[in-house]
């Protein structure tokens, strides 16, 4: 379902301990894509397999302690680059500051993420609904940071087969979700063609969690 006919300015309840925060991440910008571009070019952002055998089209990469990781056998977490063998790098300050605020700002404090997923959209790229289900605390909130090309972001409930409300999320908005919602089904539509001023022909993604 479509709730939103125009770009909100304030932030807006999707659900229970659920929030999309347009813009809050538009002051920091530009030292957070100063920081994510260096980051890219020690860990490209790589298309990981699934465990049904498909590579992803998202191309992904990661920060921080604890890097997301996929392949034939399972989801999961890995200290190391799979690519590369070599430890994730740390998440910049920024970065961490950035997630700390919106958090706070939906009404979860002191959040200190371990993990950062870096998801590189090309056009017609998509996530499918999924829960994110293979962290060790629950009680922890996910912070979700759009960067470049617009995007539909799908968030529906506790049962995959829940309504989903549409979010058109643009460059800078944060989207946090936790407590009753930490487990809800989300997902991103097909992106379409398109350029950004920062980030050429692609949305990027900043999903922090606290995985361990």
């Amino acid at each position: 379902m479509d709730l939103f006919s125009a770009h909100p300015t304030e932030p807006v309840a999707l659900a229970i301990g659920a929030y999309w925060l347009p813009g809050f991440a538009l002051p920091c910008m530009p030292l957070l894509w100063q920081c994510l571009q260096q980051h890219l070019l020690a860990h490209p952002a790589q298309h990981m397999m699934t465990p049904m055998g498909y590579p992803m089209s998202v191309a992904t990469s990661s920060m921080g302690r604890w890097g997301w990781v996929s392949d034939a056998q399972s989801y999961g977490y890995s200290a190391h680059n799979p690519l590369t063998e070599a430890p994730w790098q740390a998440i910049p300050p920024v970065i961490l500051q950035l997630a700390a605020q919106a958090a706070e700002q939906a009404g979860y404090a002191r959040f200190v993420p371990d993990s950062c997923l870096i998801n590189s959209y090309a056009p017609d790229s998509k996530m499918g609904l999924h829960r994110d289900k293979d962290e060790q605390d629950f009680s922890q909130p996910i912070v979700s940071v759009s960067l470049g090309l617009p995007a539909i972001f799908m968030f529906g409930g506790a049962k995959r087969s829940d309504k989903t409300a549409k979010i058109p999320l643009q460059h800078g908005d944060v989207v946090v979700w936790g407590g009753a919602s930490r487990r809800f089904y989300h997902g991103v539509a097909a992106v379409k063609p398109g350029t950004h001023p920062l980030t050429g022909s692609r949305r990027i993604n900043l999903t922090l969690r606290q995985a361990k």
